[in-house]
């Protein structure tokens, strides 16, 4: 199970209420994602399964196929020097998270300036598996689960009022009410805080293909074709929609080919526990 204790709970209360102060204050107090300890282990636990089967080798990943390495149990992006990715890179947000958090961090990684990562392509992070500094991110990230899950959720509480934030004003008041209805049980908190970490936010300019996104404001969107079903049947149908239409417009073959399937089985996951 995913390391979830007092300390974890303690450091994602504080950052909470600092996301929540940067917030509109006309979302601000709405999307209050309330799990007990009991469920905060499941949905990381749920997350560490996702991205890593639970296996403590995945920690350090770098998939074939992409530009950038993926870290931890969230699978957090890490871009190396001089690429420009379009998906919005989350590793150094973790450490950033960390720091102020007051949990330690490997020194070479803490001394990072700029913070990309050492490795230039996908070869050389493979050459370099048996280096010290790979040892102790290793090391650093099975440690910390208990602290990547409260980065998880710091990102998806700000996520969602920005997102309703972002959206078109003759749509707020109807994707506040889906958001309220998911946040409202277990199962639907860990929908939401799973999709921000898998696929984002929705905002980004760059995380689109032919004009149409994949993040969680276009999975708010789509549930207007599932109106008549509860909540969380409504976002895992309209996820498939979106993630769908996204490996459709891709221009890799990978996409449809490979990755589809997984990213539609990861959605059978979003039910009640």
């Amino acid at each position: 199970m995913t390391n979830v204790g007092p300390f974890t709970i303690r450091v994602f209360g504080v950052f909470i209420a600092l996301v929540t102060l940067a917030l509109p204050a006309v979302w601000a107090d709405r999307f209050g994602l309330s799990l007990t300890p009991a469920q905060l282990d499941w949905v990381g636990a749920r997350i560490y399964q996702n991205e890593c089967a639970s296996r403590p080798e995945c920690l350090v990943h770098w998939n074939e196929g992409e530009a950038f390495p993926s870290l931890g149990i969230g699978h957090f992006i890490w871009y190396p020097g001089g690429v420009d990715g379009p998906f919005v890179e989350s590793f150094p947000g973790l450490v950033r998270f960390a720091r102020q958090a007051g949990a330690a961090v490997p020194d070479w990684l803490a001394e990072l300036s700029p913070m990309d990562a050492p490795w230039s392509d996908r070869s050389g992070f493979l050459a370099a598996q048996s280096e010290p500094r790979m040892a102790s991110l290793r090391q650093w990230l099975a440690d910390t689960r208990g602290l990547q899950v409260a980065y998880i959720l710091d990102r998806a509480q700000a996520s969602l009022a920005q997102v309703v934030a972002a959206a078109p004003a003759s749509q707020q008041a109807t994707l506040s009410r889906r958001l309220e209805a998911l946040v409202a049980t277990a199962g639907g908190s860990y929908a939401l805080i799973d999709y921000v970490n898998f696929k984002g936010e929705g905002l980004a300019p760059g995380e689109a293909y032919q004009g149409q996104g994949w993040g969680l404001l276009q999975v708010l969107q789509q549930m207007a074709h599932y109106e008549a079903l509860p909540a969380l049947d409504a976002f895992r149908l309209s996820a498939a929609d979106v993630l769908t239409r996204r490996a459709e417009n891709a221009e890799r073959d990978i996409e449809r080919e490979r990755w589809l399937p997984g990213w539609l089985n990861r959605l059978e996951t979003y039910q009640e526990p």
